[in-house]
Parts: structure tokens; C-alpha cells; sequence
């Protein structure tokens, strides 16, 4: 996740708490930058450009595996995930890869809405750690978990987490949550450990490498 701040009055159309709807319907072109709804409060997302580096590196990685074995996947630029259980929140994942299929097929807010509401669709989601960093180990994990979402990636690349995720003393983590059975299971990777990701068993990635 971003670093967040809440929406400027001159940009929030109205006090009350929003919709999906409303909240898509105000959403402004990218001149802006980027916003998720959080419990029908607009929360502006703010990179640092170590953050995008990092979302950036792991993008293009996954998109030369997708290429590379013709996978039926594909990673958009920019997208939102409903929440399963309200129409007051939408999340915005750092990097997340969806299928081709089900976007065409299941997924009737993503042609003009680039919304996606089915959490089969989304292959995998990926949050890089910013200083709010409960967000991605608590609140996205719940949500996400909840959708089905069938691959979670942590990339906590300067060990902000808490120790009762990344151990102690804290260093640069990446954990990989699988869906088992509605749930997830969590492993760490850390220095020199190989990533093992059950959607893309041939990636080859150490954990240091995403260290900047």
C-alpha cells in the first residue's frame, strides 16, 4: 500500500460517506492520482518513488513469465477490486494480475468501470509496505481472503511490518499467502530465500532482489 491522506475538501464532492457508485462517478482522469474508497471515505494513495520502483520491478517480471508461457493473463495499468460485503469500499492493489476469461466474461463493471467484483478473476493481488503497513498485512489480507482472491503477495521491502509477521529483529520481507480451503496460509521469504509462488512456479526470484 501507499502512503494515504484523506481527500482535500476541493476535491471531496460531499461530507457524507459514499457509495461505489458516487464514489466512481466522482473519480477524477489521472491528473489527480489515485484513490481508494475506504468505508465511504476517499483516501488519496501517495507513492514514494522507491514504492513504485518496487511495484514496477515485479510488474515487469510477471509480465515476461505471462509472455513467456502464454498465459491467459493479463496486468492492468490501474484497477479496482469491490469490497465482497459493501458497497462503501474499493481497494486499489499495487500490481495485480487477472484473467483474461473472466474479465470478458464475469466482470460486467470492468469495461467502463475498470472494477473488478468477482475474486476469482483476480489471479493475484500485490501490496507493496508503506509506513501503514496494517493495511496490507490486516485489512487487505481480511478482504482479499474473503473474496477468494487465490494468490496474496506482501512486499515489505523495509521490514516495516509487525514482528509477529516478519520475526524479530525486522528485515526485508516477502510473504505469499495461498488460498487453502477459504483461507490463507502464509510463508516468508527473506535474503537469499526463492519465492515460491504456486501461479508462477518458475519465477526465480530471491527475496533480496526486490531490496532497494
Amino acid at each position: 500500500m501507499f502512503l494515504q491522506e484523506k481527500v482535500s475538501d476541493d476535491l471531496k464532492p460531499e461530507e457524507k460517506l459514499i457509495s461505489l457508485e458516487e464514489f466512481l462517478n466522482w473519480y477524477p482522469d489521472g491528473f489527480y492520482g489515485r484513490f481508494e474508497l475506504r468505508n465511504g471515505v476517499i483516501v488519496k494513495m501517495q507513492p514514494t518513488g522507491t514504492h513504485e520502483q518496487v511495484a514496477g520491478f515485479i510488474a515487469s517480471k510477471l509480465s515476461v513469465y505471462i509472455e513467456r508461457f502464454s498465459l491467459p493473463l493479463f496486468i492492468p495499468r490501474q484497477g479496482l477490486i469491490k469490497a465482497i460485503d459493501t458497497d462503501k469500499s474499493a481497494y486499489i492493489p499495487d500490481v495485480m494480475v487477472l484473467d483474461n476469461d473472466c474479465v470478458k466474461n464475469d466482470e460486467p463493471m470492468w469495461k467502463k468501470r475498470s472494477t473488478i467484483t468477482q475474486g476469482k478473476t483476480v489471479k493475484l493481488a500485490i501490496e507493496v509496505v508503506s509506513t501503514n503497513w496494517q493495511d496490507d498485512y490486516l485489512t487487505k489480507l481480511g478482504e482479499y481472503e474473503k473474496l477468494g482472491i487465490e494468490e496474496y503477495w506482501i512486499i515489505d521491502y523495509l521490514g516495516l511490518g509487525g514482528r509477529r509477521y516478519i520475526g524479530n529483529p525486522k528485515q526485508p520481507t516477502i510473504s505469499i499467502c495461498h488460498l487453502v480451503e477459504d483461507e490463507y496460509t502464509m510463508e516468508s521469504f527473506k535474503n537469499q530465500d526463492v519465492i515460491k509462488s504456486q501461479l508462477f512456479p518458475e519465477l526465480n526470484l530471491t527475496a533480496e532482489k526486490f531490496s532497494r
